[in-house]
This record gives structure tokens, sequence and C-alpha cells, in this order.
């Protein structure tokens, strides 16, 4: 005869209780929503949110520690993974610290070819925020289309760099390679075609009635609060403030290429989504300016300076020098002088930085990556409270978090 057993519940470490009406309930960490390892403790009074504490860690991976035990060419690939979806865009901001760090000029071409690379991962990174922020509200068409179009993009970085998801595109001195041939001819030819299907997000959703109630008004960020709780990126663009660091502070050559700063006053889920599209827009607008830069450029990729970056290949092979400098720089590492350095840039989520302390040997002294996402999820606990349980995935989804940068 059989024997029914009957399920008791069990929830591992967490409180679980109902009382006065009021519920506390766990969003995550494995939440199909929840962006990554994410775990949100909501206390509920009926639909509404009295409550929330944000919980983090389920990630961690020590990669600043990892970092002090790195020589500085070890850590590149290391930092695909704090942003996995932009990570050209971690790639340069380290780089970009260790080479401000040396001293080093880079060559107009490597410059040029970086700032391709990490405008098609802006491109690929705000595809994949619109094609998970429309499917967590209930838009599949667009999620589907929406990764059709990720997957062009992804196709070209593949083609420079061999790699779709973690590029370690970038090194320190310059770039490893030239782009292939015909790259800049179906570059063009994307962005004919990619701002048709811009158009087609926007006839999707701009109008829709279900997006529009489900966005407007919902998870306002004023411009006092966005400055306040340290927002960088659409965050604070979506909140009237005009800040972009391409702008503020160029780096590379963005001071030579014309663009537009999105920003809008609204402050709401909405508002952010009309940045994003924008920020589309600008862009194509700059890869497209980077085409006839890139033809009149002259050949040189890798900055000329022997005591921290390789010679050529043909150097190597050829002066002993070189290749004794080579192979001190492989083995050992170079050695940065001792001082320390801090290099904003604008990554697709906000402001993404790296601090390095060098103590004159190979590795770090101390490192720390200043990333948009660890920001942007700490505010959670009082944006949330007053919402109602149904907008917090739209309004996790419009802050546009990676958990990786999160649990460094």
């Amino acid at each position: 005869m059989q024997i029914p057993s009957k399920l008791k519940p069990y929830y591992e470490n967490v409180a679980f209780s109902k009382e006065d009406g009021r519920m506390i309930i766990n969003l995550g960490p494995q939440h199909p929503s929840s962006h990554g390892n994410l775990r949100l403790v909501l206390e509920l009074d009926g639909e509404k949110v009295v409550k929330c504490t944000p919980m983090i860690g389920y990630m961690h991976r020590g990669m600043e520690k990892m970092a002090e035990n790195m020589i500085y060419q070890e850590f590149i690939p290391t930092t695909d993974r704090m942003d996995y979806v932009a990570a050209s865009a971690n790639n340069y901001a380290y780089v970009a610290a260790v080479e401000k760090l040396c001293g080093l000029e880079i060559p107009r071409r490597a410059q040029i070819i970086r700032m391709m690379l990490l405008e098609l991962n802006r491109l690929a990174s705000h595809l994949l925020w619109l094609a998970t922020h429309a499917l967590d509200i209930g838009a599949m068409t667009v999620f589907l289309y929406c990764f059709r179009e990720r997957e062009y993009v992804m196709d070209l970085i593949e083609k420079y760099c061999g790699a779709r998801l973690t590029h370690s595109s970038m090194r320190i001195g310059g770039a490893m390679l030239d782009l292939p041939a015909n790259f800049t001819q179906e570059l063009l030819a994307f962005c004919d075609k990619f701002l048709n299907d811009v158009k087609d997000y926007e006839t999707l959703l701009d109008d829709n009635r279900i997006w529009r109630l489900r966005t407007e008004g919902v998870g306002v960020v004023t411009k006092e609060q966005a400055l306040s709780w340290g927002c960088s990126g659409v965050m604070l663009r979506g909140s009237g403030i005009e800040w972009d660091i391409r702008k503020e502070e160029p780096y590379l050559l963005y001071n030579e290429v014309q663009f537009g700063v999105p920003f809008a006053n609204q402050g709401d889920t909405y508002a952010r989504y009309k940045c994003y599209m924008q920020e589309f827009r600008e862009s194509v607008k700059i890869l497209r300016q980077l085409v006839p830069m890139y033809r009149e450029s002259s050949p040189e990729l890798i900055c000329n300076n022997k005591e921290f970056v390789s010679a050529s290949k043909e150097q190597i092979m050829t002066q002993n020098y070189s290749l004794m400098q080579h192979f001190v720089l492989v083995t050992q590492g170079l050695r940065p002088p001792v001082g320390d350095v801090y290099v904003p840039t604008e990554s697709p989520k906000g402001e993404l930085g790296y601090f390095i302390k060098s103590d004159g040997s190979t590795r770090p002294y101390r490192l720390k990556a200043r990333t948009p996402s660890f920001w942007h999820c700490s505010f959670y606990e009082e944006l949330l409270v007053g919402t109602y349980v149904a907008d917090v995935v739209a309004i996790m989804g419009s802050t546009n978090i990676v958990l990786g940068e999160i649990d460094r």
C-alpha cells in the first residue's frame, strides 16, 4: 500500500512570516527576472513594497584580490568576466589605467580600432538589455528581434578578435591586430541596416499601451536622487543630467567625432528606455565617422616603448635586445613606476573606472574597480519602497545591472 507523503514548506535561510497582512517574499537569487544572482527580500503590505533588502555575494570571486597575484598582462582576460555583456569596455578601462600609469602614447590606428570595438560592444550590451527588459514586461517579439541583431554585432567582433562574448580584445600599448579584410564595408552595411531595426523596436514599443502603462511613472529617480545615489550612464541621463564621460573627459579620439548625449527629464523607466534607443543611433553615428578616420590612419598598431611593450615580431626575430626584452616582459611582466592612477570611462552601463596602486613591482599593489552596477543596485532599498511588486521587475530591468560587476 502506498504511503502518501505530504511535503512541508521549507525555506532555506529565509524568514517567512505573515502578520497583519504583511508578507515577506524572496525575489531571486535564481528568479528568471532577477538579472543574475541577486536576491531581493521584499516585505509586502498587500501588493505594495514597504521594505526591500538587496542581498548580493552569491557569485563573489575576489577578482580585485586576484589581480594582486597576477602580472599586469595576465589580468586582462579576467576583466571580461566582470561584465560579460560588455567585455571590451572592461578590457579597455583596465588597459587604459595601466597605460596611464606607464605613460604610454597609443598609435592613432589602435585608438580607432578600440573605439570601433567599444561602440560595437555598446550596441551589443544595449540590445541584450532591451531584449531582456522587454521580456520581463512581456514583450516577446522585441526579445527575438534584439537577439537577431545582436548576432550581427557579435559576428563583427568575432571577425576581429575571434571571440563572441569574452573578447580579451585589448592589449597594453595598442591593438593586437589590424582589422581584417572587408571589415569596414561590413560595418557600414550593418550600420545602414541597424537604423531600420531600431525603428522597428520603437514601432512595437513607443506607443504600445501595455508598455507605457508598465513603464511611465514607474521607478522615478529624481535629479537630486540620481546625484545623491552616485548614478551614472543612462540612470543619470534619464533623470535630466546631460553627463557622458566621453564628452566631459574625452579619451581615445572621442573629441574628434560628432555625437550627441541623449537625456530625458522624467526619470522614469520609460525615459530610460528612450535614452537607450537614442544611444543606438549615436553609436551608429560614431561608427560611421570612424571608418574614414581608419582609412586615413598610418598602420602602426602598438607603441614603441620596449620597457613596457614587446617590440614587433620582425624586431624580435632580428634583434637580440628586442628578443631579450620580449622574454622578460612575457615571463616576469612589465614594471610600471611607483604611483597610483584612476581612469574613468563611459561603459554601456555608466562610469567604469579602475584604480591601480603600483609599488614598482610586476603586480598591482592594489586594484579597485568602480563599476556602475554596484551603485545602481545599492539604492534598490530606497527606490523600490512604495512601488507595487509587479513593478519591481520592470524597475530592476531598467537599471541594467550585471551581477558580475557587483560580486567582484
